[in-house]
């Protein structure tokens, strides 16, 4: 099932903005001329501290100015707009700002207030520290010679607007201010805000939203202000993420490349940040995906980050399965045992495509594959209902046909949707017939038959040479152009005893995909292409159309390792550590297609998510491709198959999860995978 979505190029927005299920708002105009199309506020250029439901936003001069996105957030409601500081009567000169953790960002500046003839060097140091929980401190040091007597300003302000109403541009004025305890506070209709101050202000103007202290700082002294940002009524905020009941172990890795712990690191840090629990069931969580628009659940997104983040433990497979069975649609009718997603923008050449269809089918495959990384089989086995429903749905949907059409009456049918959807047949019925349920084998004589039909349908030849179809239209001609969703051609899925699923293409045609994917159409040297740069319609910032997408460069990295196609693998692989250290090794969710050449840097999407869940999955999943993990906990056994070239050199990685216990691999400067440390009785398989 899909929900209705905005118009492009904004469709992967639907649903997200503030946790709601709801596409951005629009203004009414009928003046065709005068129509213009959304454009969100920039995020690129924004210090983003996240512990959901919280968030900080900020330039990296330090200051709220109430502009654009700024300011602090609380489940998609901003409670302050403008936090702005003056000593002295100035402004800081700001020299460094920085991201400490995930939630967490630091901002240093300088003021000079000794009497001129001192030289140039400033005498006042500003450190401010914010937090996505809604605090911030203010440190002022003093390196003059002399006692200094510091005014102090803190101009504060709010809309109390919601993410939605920020993106469309309707946040509106200013709210006017009261004095309230030690700070000042705000409300409008059905919100209220506050901030408090410690110590508290020597004055409050509400009229012109300021607090005012003066400090007397000796040489080398110093002096702090502690903010803090509430939502009257509602309880201290605590992340999900910040708890010792997470979800996600605390994998490191060490080696050669120091960009491997950096990303690893980062990409927990964040995974952690944009955890969120079941409001009617706490026990369960899920990752958000992203801030700062998709601050709510996208199930295919979800399930997604879920799969790659396997190696840090089945416990967020397991929240994300639960919240999303109780989505599903009941019976009877056509639309049974579907997980609701919305729909999503496909580029220039394809109608957008239901996200639901996609969730539907990666259901049965997380659960599978969250059983051999060592899913209690109890869990297990409480969530096979759903999946069963998901396969039902699968094989009543498909009916006597080889494909499984689009949702979308008159749709074509996709490439990457017969991928997942010989997947999940495959995997699904692995699943069925570990648990003596029925169903198995019907589904792997519809797997045989699509693959005949695919190989029959979807392989075409070009001016450019063969290649798969990225979909072939309701008439059966085929839609030529060549673009990243292909790579899902090659995620096939893990079964038993460390071997993965078969798939849709023939040994040839793998290799053929294989040099498609490393070659310079779509290999960026930054990463994989959404499509290749001969396309029509090319666009290297297209969400959908060339922009880099790290969840299908690492869907791509995997699968090459896997089919043996380790040159291209490593490629790609270098390509996003390139990136990911460019951009702090806190990965977007895209970034544009630009080729990389010499002493360039990637070029952010100004729109897109920083962090994404699936962009920080992916990271963990680049990585863990290294050592090529198999594992398959109910036969007690796990597999390696490391990529042999060690395109990184010495890699270690520790505090994974195999079996629901810590488990540890060194990748040698050979290319050899050793266990250091696995669960007691775990054999290490063929």
């Amino acid at each position: 099932m899909h929900q209705p979505a905005p118009p492009a190029p904004f469709a992967d927005r639907a649903g997200a903005l503030a946790g709601t299920r709801t596409p951005l708002p629009r203004q009414r105009d009928h003046h065709p001329a005068r129509r213009r199309p959304a454009e969100l506020p920039p995020a690129h250029t924004a210090m983003i501290c996240v512990a959901l439901p919280g968030l900080a936003i900020s330039t990296e001069q330090g200051q709220q100015t109430g502009s654009g996105l700024e300011g602090f957030y609380r489940a998609g409601r901003r409670l302050l707009s403008r936090c702005q500081v003056r000593v002295a009567g100035r402004e800081p000169l700001a020299v460094q700002a920085r991201m400490v953790a995930a939630d967490l960002a630091r901002f240093v500046g300088t003021l000079r207030v000794s009497p001129r003839g001192g030289g140039p060097d400033p005498d006042v140091l500003v450190e401010r520290t914010r937090c996505a929980d809604g605090t911030e401190r203010i440190t002022l040091r003093s390196a003059a010679p002399r006692p200094l007597r510091l005014p102090v300003e803190v101009a504060l302000g709010t809309d109390l607007a919601d993410l939605g109403a920020i993106a469309a541009g309707r946040a509106g004025p200013e709210l006017p201010a009261d004095v309230h305890a030690c700070g000042l506070r705000w409300s409008r209709a059905g919100a209220r805000a506050s901030v408090t101050a410690e110590p508290p202000p020597a004055e409050a103007l509400a009229s012109a939203g300021l607090l005012r202290w003066e400090f007397d700082l000796p040489p080398g002294g110093s002096a702090s202000i502690e903010l803090r940002v509430r939502q009257d009524g509602a309880a201290p905020l605590r992340s999900a993420g910040r708890t010792a009941t997470s979800p996600l172990a605390p994998a490191r890795a060490t080696g050669d490349d120091p960009r491997v712990p950096a990303l690893l690191r980062t990409s927990v840090d964040d995974l952690r940040a944009l955890l969120l629990r079941d409001p009617e069931h706490p026990a369960d969580l899920h990752l958000a995906a992203g801030a700062p628009w998709r601050c709510g659940l996208a199930p295919a997104e979800a399930l997604a980050a879920a799969r790659m983040v396997l190696p840090l433990g089945t416990g967020l497979a397991a929240g994300t399965l639960r919240i999303l069975a109780r989505t599903q649609l009941p019976g009877p009718g056509p639309k049974a045992g579907m997980i609701p997603g919305p729909r999503r923008d496909a580029g220039p050449h394809l109608p957008p495509g239901c996200t639901g269809t996609e969730a539907t089918l990666l259901f049965p495959v997380l659960l599978a594959e969250a059983r051999r990384w060592g899913l209690p089989e109890r869990e297990t086995e409480e969530l096979l209902p759903a999946a069963e429903r998901c396969l039902t749905w699968l094989r009543n949907t498909v009916g006597d046909g080889a494909y499984l059409p689009d949702p979308q009456p008159g749709g074509p049918v996709r490439c990457e949707t017969q991928a997942q959807a010989h997947r999940a047949a495959l995997l699904g019925a692995d699943l069925l017939d570990a648990y003596g349920r029925p169903g198995g084998a019907g589904l792997r004589q519809w797997a045989r038959t699509l693959r005949g039909a695919f190989h029959d349908d979807f392989w075409i030849d070009g001016p450019r040479g063969d290649r798969p179809a990225a979909a072939r239209a309701p008439d059966g001609r085929p839609v030529p152009h060549l673009g990243a969703p292909v790579a899902h051609l090659l995620d096939t899925g893990l079964l038993g005893g460390g071997e993965l699923a078969p798939g849709l293409l023939d040994k040839g045609r793998t290799e053929r995909l294989a040099r498609l994917l490393g070659g310079p159409d779509l290999d960026s040297g930054w990463g994989l292409r959404g499509m290749g740069v001969k396309e029509a319609g090319y666009n290297p910032f297209g969400h959908r159309s060339g922009a880099v997408r790290v969840r299908e460069t690492a869907l791509a990295v995997a699968g090459l390792a896997a089919a043996g196609y380790e040159r291209e693998a490593a490629s790609l692989l270098r390509g996003v550590l390139g990136a990911a250290e460019a951009f702090g090794h806190r990965l977007p969710e895209m970034y544009a297609g630009e080729q990389r050449t010499e002493g360039s840097a990637p070029l952010p999407h100004p729109a897109a998510c920083r962090p994404a869940a699936t962009a920080a999955a992916a990271g963990v999943l680049l990585l863990t491709t290294l050592a090529g993990i198999r594992p398959d906990a109910p036969a007690r056994t796990v597999a390696l198959r490391p990529v042999r070239g060690a395109p990184l050199g010495e890699t270690v990685l520790t505090g994974l999860r195999v079996a629901g216990a810590p488990f540890a691999v060194r990748i040698s400067r050979l290319g050899l995978a050793m266990v250091e440390e696995a669960a007691a009785g775990l054999q290490l398989g063929a």
